[in-house]
């Protein structure tokens, strides 16, 4: 609930850090063991993460379309002519 509250609460990249330290300490502080590779993951990506509080975007929707277009190209197998490809993409998704 503390880490999800550093995302909802957290209006700067400042306030993130902030939230996210207390949040550390407070796992170092439980001495719960199984959370260290967890602190230890958001620690190494932190920056990236801190990044989201610039405009409080993501890439979800590029990801989510990545997705679609896997799942289509998975349909189409053997499909070989690219052009095709792509404008059978464009009439789907575009």
């Amino acid at each position: 609930m503390m880490f999800r509250n550093c995302y909802e609460l957290s209006k700067t990249q400042e306030e993130a850090k902030e939230r996210f330290n207390r949040w550390y300490d407070k796992i170092d502080k439980s001495e719960i063991r199984e959370f260290d590779i967890c602190v230890n993951t958001v620690k190494v990506h932190e920056d990236t993460i801190i990044n989201y509080f610039i405009n409080r975007s993501t890439n979800a929707g590029a990801e989510s379309f990545n997705a679609k277009i896997k799942g289509f190209r998975s349909i189409v197998r053997g499909l070989s002519d690219k052009k095709f490809f792509l404008f059978r993409i464009f009439k789907i998704y575009g």
